[in-house]
C-alpha cells in the first residue's frame, strides 16, 4: 500500500523523470538514503514501470495525430493474436486497444502527414490481420496530452 509520502514521489517524478535524489528528497522532506530506498521499492513493486524521454513528434517528422476505429472480420482467438503481434510491429503505432462497442480496437498512431497516412492505411493498416474496415480521425489540435496519472 502506498503511503502519502510514496504518492508525493510519484507525482514528483512523473512531473520530472530526471530530478536528482537530492533534489527528490527535498521536495519529499526525506534523507536522501530513505528517497533514494522508497524510490527502489516503487521500481522493485512495479509502481514506476520505466523512465523515458518525451520526444517531440513535430521536429522528428512525425506531426500527424490519427486515431483509427478498427472492426475486424472475424473476432477469434487467432485472429486476436495475429492482430497483436502485427500491430506491435509497427512502429507507427504509438497505442492499440481493445475495446468493447461498435468496433474492436483502437489505435493511436503517428505519421508525417495525410499523404504518409494514405500510405499507411493502404499498405499497413488494412493489411494488418482480420481487418475488414476501419474509421480515421485525424486530430486538428491537441488539447490535452499528458502521460501523468492522478494520485
Amino acid at each position: 500500500m502506498l503511503d502519502t509520502v510514496d504518492q508525493r514521489l510519484l507525482r514528483l517524478v512523473q512531473q520530472d523523470g530526471r530530478i536528482s535524489n537530492a533534489n527528490l528528497a527535498r521536495s519529499a522532506n526525506l534523507s536522501a538514503a530513505a528517497c533514494h530506498e522508497r524510490m527502489k521499492r516503487l521500481q522493485r513493486d512495479g509502481y514506476i514501470a520505466k523512465f523515458v524521454a518525451l520526444l517531440n513528434p513535430v521536429l522528428l517528422n512525425r506531426a500527424l495525430l490519427i486515431f483509427i476505429e478498427i472492426v475486424l472480420d472475424r473476432t477469434t482467438a487467432g485472429i486476436f493474436a495475429e492482430f497483436s503481434t502485427a500491430v506491435a510491429a509497427r512502429p507507427e503505432i504509438l497505442e492499440c486497444h481493445m475495446v468493447a462497442g461498435g468496433f474492436d480496437y483502437l489505435i493511436k498512431a503517428r505519421v508525417k502527414d495525410m499523404d504518409a497516412y494514405r500510405v499507411f492505411l493502404g499498405e499497413t493498416l488494412m493489411k494488418l490481420p482480420g481487418v475488414r474496415e476501419t474509421h480515421t480521425y485525424a486530430v486538428i489540435e491537441e488539447v490535452k496530452n499528458t502521460v501523468e496519472i492522478a494520485i
